[in-house]
């Protein structure tokens, strides 16, 4: 199958102006005729088929935005090829935009002093949207995002978590095969967040609409996306499945035992005591030794059991270690 985006070897560089020391810097720095090449995106590759819902996180600066923008066709690669829906973005701009919905967090589609109905009655004539069709969406976002409950209201006078339901039903309304997301959630409130990654994964099951999702939450990656890429200083560091990265890069788990009365030392085998108190006890161990399940057993046979979990690490903390340069990184094919 020919994926849906091919990314091969691209690279961005901008000039910017070269920054002056001393005396009046800014001031010649300003009037300075001197440029230097910074790279934002540097020689990176990857493929997105049909129906994939792909996380591209990265710290700030790491090339996120500059790549979305060469997928849309706002911006010019200085080298390398691109190819979206066999679109050459910035050649075939307009034909690539009816094919692909794009919402930017900081920025709205919609009209600022209009009623939200009236920017969809609108973008329905920009891209010649058929009456049912149109109506059908308006249905369909109508049950999947609220919109009735404030579809009527000047754009001005959303809420964050409004504003992005309604950003994103706009993106949607001509049926796009790829929607692509630049921190949508952006200070926006834990309820609208919810209402975010339901409606993305019923969108994808029912549509098989292609996700590239860019966010600071990682909470978004792991619920919303199967592989993730990462991004830093313009290269790609992980390309893969969320959960063969924690399975790769941290491997290791803790096990949560409350007990029904004291118990005093405590023996397992292939286990780090991390902490115990008589009533309850934690344990660190490494998934590729020994799994939860025989762990549980043996605890189960030898003491008074009341409850045990599982955590697993946090996604967050795992990508933290990565930027920082202390965790290695594979890449998965």
């Amino acid at each position: 199958m020919t994926p849906i985006i091919q990314v091969q070897s691209l690279t961005k560089q901008f000039r910017v102006p070269v920054r002056h020391k001393g005396r009046f810097s800014a001031i010649r720095t300003l009037f300075s005729l001197e440029r230097e090449a910074k790279t934002a995106v540097d020689n990176i590759s990857f493929t997105i088929q049909k129906g994939d819902m792909v996380g591209y996180v990265g710290p700030n600066g790491a090339g996120k935005s500059t790549t979305i923008k060469m997928l849309t066709g706002i911006l010019l690669p200085t080298s390398g090829r691109v190819e979206v829906l066999e679109f050459t973005p910035h050649q075939q701009r307009q034909q690539l935009a009816r094919r692909i919905g794009v919402v930017f967090g900081q920025k709205t589609q919609l009209w600022w002093d209009v009623p939200v109905i009236e920017s969809l009655r609108l973008l329905k004539e920009i891209y010649k949207i058929p009456a049912a069709t149109y109506n059908a969406n308006l249905e369909l976002f109508n049950d999947l995002l609220d919109l009735h409950e404030f579809q009527h209201t000047p754009v001005r006078q959303l809420s964050l978590g409004q504003r992005m339901r309604s950003d994103l039903a706009a993106a949607l309304l001509h049926n796009p095969d790829i929607l692509l997301l630049d921190e949508p959630t952006i200070g926006v409130d834990v309820v609208a967040k919810e209402h975010f990654r339901n409606f993305m994964h019923q969108l994808n099951r029912e549509r098989q609409v292609t996700v590239l999702l860019t966010t600071h939450d990682m909470t978004d990656i792991e619920k919303v996306c199967e592989r993730m890429i990462i991004i830093d200083h313009g290269r790609i560091i992980y390309d893969g499945l969320v959960a063969s990265m924690k399975e790769q890069l941290a491997p290791h788990r803790t096990l949560v035992v409350d007990f029904t009365q004291t118990v005093g030392a405590i023996e397992l085998d292939h286990t780090e005591l991390v902490t115990h108190d008589g009533h309850q006890a934690r344990f660190r161990f490494d998934r590729r030794q020994i799994s939860a399940s025989q762990l549980i057993t043996e605890l189960a046979a030898r003491y008074p059991v009341k409850d045990i979990s599982v955590e697993d690490p946090e996604i967050e903390a795992i990508v933290r270690e990565i930027y920082e340069g202390t965790l290695q990184t594979p890449k998965e094919t």
